[in-house]
Protein backbone atom coordinates (compact mmCIF):
# COMPACT_ATOMS: atom_id res chain seq x y z
CA UNK A 1 0.00 0.00 0.00
CA UNK A 2 2.90 2.30 0.76
CA UNK A 3 4.29 2.03 -2.70
CA UNK A 4 1.04 2.06 -4.22
CA UNK A 5 1.29 5.59 -2.83
CA UNK A 6 4.32 6.57 -4.38
CA UNK A 7 3.73 5.33 -7.42
CA UNK A 8 -0.30 7.23 -7.45
CA UNK A 9 1.64 10.36 -6.48
CA UNK A 10 3.76 10.49 -9.56
CA UNK A 11 1.22 9.28 -11.64
CA UNK A 12 -1.69 11.63 -10.29
CA UNK A 13 0.90 14.98 -9.85
CA UNK A 14 -0.88 17.90 -11.27
CA UNK A 15 -4.00 15.13 -11.86
CA UNK A 16 -7.38 17.44 -12.07
CA UNK A 17 -9.89 15.98 -9.26
CA UNK A 18 -11.92 13.61 -11.15
CA UNK A 19 -8.84 12.07 -12.31
CA UNK A 20 -7.73 11.54 -9.20
CA UNK A 21 -11.97 10.62 -7.06
CA UNK A 22 -12.14 8.81 -10.44
CA UNK A 23 -8.02 6.28 -9.41
CA UNK A 24 -9.44 6.17 -5.83
CA UNK A 25 -12.63 4.96 -6.41
CA UNK A 26 -11.54 2.20 -8.57
CA UNK A 27 -8.77 1.14 -6.41
CA UNK A 28 -10.80 1.57 -3.13
CA UNK A 29 -14.12 0.87 -4.07
CA UNK A 30 -16.09 1.23 -0.73
CA UNK A 31 -12.98 0.73 0.96
CA UNK A 32 -12.56 4.28 1.20
CA UNK A 33 -14.46 7.36 3.13
CA UNK A 34 -14.25 11.26 3.16
CA UNK A 35 -13.74 13.30 6.07
CA UNK A 36 -15.50 16.54 6.12
CA UNK A 37 -15.90 19.75 8.51
CA UNK A 38 -18.92 20.91 6.71
CA UNK A 39 -17.51 24.01 6.12
CA UNK A 40 -18.78 23.70 2.50
CA UNK A 41 -19.78 20.39 0.51
CA UNK A 42 -16.88 20.87 -2.62
CA UNK A 43 -15.41 17.40 -2.21
CA UNK A 44 -18.76 15.49 -1.11
CA UNK A 45 -20.00 16.95 -4.63
CA UNK A 46 -17.14 15.68 -6.40
CA UNK A 47 -16.45 12.54 -5.05
CA UNK A 48 -20.02 11.65 -4.95
CA UNK A 49 -20.32 12.15 -8.62
CA UNK A 50 -18.10 9.08 -8.49
CA UNK A 51 -18.78 6.97 -6.04
CA UNK A 52 -22.55 7.50 -4.69
CA UNK A 53 -23.54 6.76 -1.21
CA UNK A 54 -19.86 7.24 -0.43
CA UNK A 55 -19.82 7.62 3.39
CA UNK A 56 -18.76 10.58 4.93
CA UNK A 57 -17.28 11.07 8.13
CA UNK A 58 -17.84 14.05 10.74
CA UNK A 59 -16.18 14.44 13.62
CA UNK A 60 -19.44 15.60 16.19
CA UNK A 61 -16.83 17.35 19.06
CA UNK A 62 -19.55 18.53 20.94
CA UNK A 63 -18.18 22.09 20.04
CA UNK A 64 -19.43 22.87 16.90
CA UNK A 65 -21.40 26.07 16.35
CA UNK A 66 -25.04 25.18 15.41
CA UNK A 67 -24.52 26.33 12.03
CA UNK A 68 -22.18 23.50 11.27
CA UNK A 69 -24.56 20.53 12.43
CA UNK A 70 -27.24 22.14 10.13
CA UNK A 71 -24.63 22.12 7.45
CA UNK A 72 -24.01 18.02 8.29
CA UNK A 73 -27.89 17.67 8.20
CA UNK A 74 -28.12 19.28 4.80
CA UNK A 75 -25.38 17.20 3.17
CA UNK A 76 -26.89 14.24 4.49
CA UNK A 77 -29.93 15.39 2.46
CA UNK A 78 -28.83 17.07 -0.24
CA UNK A 79 -26.38 14.89 -1.68
CA UNK A 80 -26.05 11.56 -1.87
CA UNK A 81 -23.86 10.21 0.56
CA UNK A 82 -23.90 8.53 3.71
CA UNK A 83 -22.65 10.73 6.59
CA UNK A 84 -21.48 9.65 9.85
CA UNK A 85 -21.65 11.35 13.06
CA UNK A 86 -18.13 10.23 14.83
CA UNK A 87 -18.65 10.79 18.37
CA UNK A 88 -15.41 11.43 20.99
CA UNK A 89 -15.75 8.28 23.91
CA UNK A 90 -16.66 11.36 26.40
CA UNK A 91 -19.06 13.65 26.70
CA UNK A 92 -18.11 17.27 26.65
CA UNK A 93 -19.32 16.79 30.81
CA UNK A 94 -17.40 13.81 31.07
CA UNK A 95 -14.21 15.38 29.76
CA UNK A 96 -15.05 18.74 31.90
CA UNK A 97 -15.42 16.29 35.22
CA UNK A 98 -12.01 14.05 34.23
CA UNK A 99 -9.90 17.07 33.35
CA UNK A 100 -11.48 20.18 34.18
CA UNK A 101 -13.52 22.49 32.11
CA UNK A 102 -12.26 24.74 29.25
CA UNK A 103 -9.68 21.97 28.57
CA UNK A 104 -9.70 23.75 24.74
CA UNK A 105 -8.41 26.87 26.64
CA UNK A 106 -5.68 25.37 29.09
CA UNK A 107 -4.35 22.57 26.67
CA UNK A 108 -5.75 22.95 23.22
CA UNK A 109 -3.58 20.09 21.76
CA UNK A 110 -4.87 17.90 24.37
CA UNK A 111 -8.59 18.72 23.52
CA UNK A 112 -8.57 18.12 19.99
CA UNK A 113 -6.48 15.11 20.19
CA UNK A 114 -9.29 13.75 22.76
CA UNK A 115 -12.13 14.99 20.49
CA UNK A 116 -10.90 14.67 16.86
CA UNK A 117 -8.10 13.14 16.40
CA UNK A 118 -8.64 9.71 18.61
CA UNK A 119 -12.22 9.37 17.55
CA UNK A 120 -11.12 9.34 13.41
CA UNK A 121 -8.80 7.08 14.03
CA UNK A 122 -11.29 4.92 15.49
CA UNK A 123 -13.63 5.52 12.59
CA UNK A 124 -11.14 4.99 9.80
CA UNK A 125 -10.59 1.43 10.98
CA UNK A 126 -12.78 -0.21 8.74
CA UNK A 127 -11.34 1.65 5.24
CA UNK A 128 -8.27 1.02 3.21
CA UNK A 129 -8.08 5.01 2.42
CA UNK A 130 -9.24 8.62 2.97
CA UNK A 131 -10.38 11.41 0.78
CA UNK A 132 -9.55 14.85 2.53
CA UNK A 133 -10.06 18.64 1.56
CA UNK A 134 -6.35 19.72 2.14
CA UNK A 135 -5.24 21.67 0.22
CA UNK A 136 -1.47 22.90 0.11
CA UNK A 137 -1.76 27.09 0.47
CA UNK A 138 -4.20 26.90 3.46
CA UNK A 139 -0.90 27.16 6.03
CA UNK A 140 2.86 26.81 6.20
CA UNK A 141 2.43 22.83 7.25
CA UNK A 142 0.69 21.59 4.25
CA UNK A 143 2.98 23.26 1.38
CA UNK A 144 4.34 19.56 0.98
CA UNK A 145 1.07 17.70 1.01
CA UNK A 146 0.69 15.80 -1.97
CA UNK A 147 -2.20 14.44 -4.23
CA UNK A 148 -1.98 10.72 -2.68
CA UNK A 149 0.14 9.77 0.38
CA UNK A 150 0.67 7.38 2.91
CA UNK A 151 -0.60 7.72 5.83
CA UNK A 152 2.19 5.64 7.58
CA UNK A 153 0.48 6.57 11.49
CA UNK A 154 -3.11 4.69 10.11
CA UNK A 155 -1.26 2.78 7.89
CA UNK A 156 -3.52 3.87 5.20
CA UNK A 157 -3.88 5.84 1.64
CA UNK A 158 -4.92 9.84 2.35
CA UNK A 159 -6.31 10.85 -1.19
CA UNK A 160 -6.14 14.90 -1.79
CA UNK A 161 -7.77 15.84 -5.11
CA UNK A 162 -7.84 19.31 -4.37
CA UNK A 163 -4.63 20.31 -2.84
CA UNK A 164 -3.65 22.41 -5.63
CA UNK A 165 -6.48 24.44 -5.93
CA UNK A 166 -6.38 28.31 -4.91
CA UNK A 167 -9.61 29.63 -2.66
CA UNK A 168 -10.58 31.03 -5.79
CA UNK A 169 -11.15 27.66 -7.79
CA UNK A 170 -12.89 26.60 -4.36
CA UNK A 171 -15.05 29.46 -4.88
CA UNK A 172 -15.73 29.47 -8.39
CA UNK A 173 -16.30 25.54 -7.98
CA UNK A 174 -19.17 26.46 -5.72
CA UNK A 175 -20.55 29.38 -7.52
CA UNK A 176 -20.47 27.21 -11.30
CA UNK A 177 -22.10 24.15 -9.19
CA UNK A 178 -24.39 25.44 -6.54
CA UNK A 179 -22.39 24.08 -3.58
CA UNK A 180 -23.93 24.01 -0.37
CA UNK A 181 -21.88 26.20 2.21
CA UNK A 182 -21.99 26.91 5.92
CA UNK A 183 -23.66 29.88 6.48
CA UNK A 184 -20.66 30.89 8.90
CA UNK A 185 -18.22 31.07 5.58
CA UNK A 186 -20.16 34.09 4.71
CA UNK A 187 -20.31 36.02 8.20
CA UNK A 188 -16.39 36.52 8.53
CA UNK A 189 -15.57 32.68 9.07
CA UNK A 190 -13.07 31.39 6.26
CA UNK A 191 -12.24 28.64 7.92
CA UNK A 192 -14.32 27.22 10.45
CA UNK A 193 -13.76 24.74 13.58
CA UNK A 194 -14.90 24.45 17.15
CA UNK A 195 -16.60 27.59 17.91
CA UNK A 196 -14.87 27.35 21.09
CA UNK A 197 -11.35 27.72 19.19
CA UNK A 198 -12.83 29.77 16.25
CA UNK A 199 -13.32 33.25 15.58
CA UNK A 200 -13.73 35.79 12.70
CA UNK A 201 -11.52 36.99 10.17
CA UNK A 202 -10.73 40.79 9.14
CA UNK A 203 -11.54 41.27 5.54
CA UNK A 204 -8.18 40.29 4.27
CA UNK A 205 -6.29 38.49 6.70
CA UNK A 206 -5.26 34.93 6.41
CA UNK A 207 -8.25 32.64 6.12
CA UNK A 208 -7.06 30.81 9.24
CA UNK A 209 -6.27 33.22 11.38
CA UNK A 210 -9.24 32.72 12.99
CA UNK A 211 -8.15 29.36 14.43
CA UNK A 212 -7.00 29.15 18.33
CA UNK A 213 -6.59 32.57 17.79
CA UNK A 214 -3.91 34.41 20.02
CA UNK A 215 -1.72 31.07 20.23
CA UNK A 216 1.10 29.11 17.84
CA UNK A 217 -1.61 26.29 17.14
CA UNK A 218 -2.58 25.83 13.05
CA UNK A 219 -3.74 22.24 13.18
CA UNK A 220 -5.59 20.30 15.22
CA UNK A 221 -3.20 17.30 14.31
CA UNK A 222 -5.66 15.12 12.00
CA UNK A 223 -3.41 16.09 9.36
CA UNK A 224 0.59 16.41 10.82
Amino acid sequence: MERLAAEAAEALAGAPADEVIAWATRTFGRRICITSSMTDAVLVNLVSRHLPGVDVLFLDTGYHFPETVGTRDAVSAMYPVNVINVMPPTTVAEQDAELGPRLYSRNPDLCCYLRKVVPLEDALGPYDAWFTGVRREETEARTDTRVVQWDARREMIKVNPIVEWTQQQVDDYIAANNILVNPLVYDGYPSIGCRTCTSRVADGADPRSGRWAGTAKTECGIHT
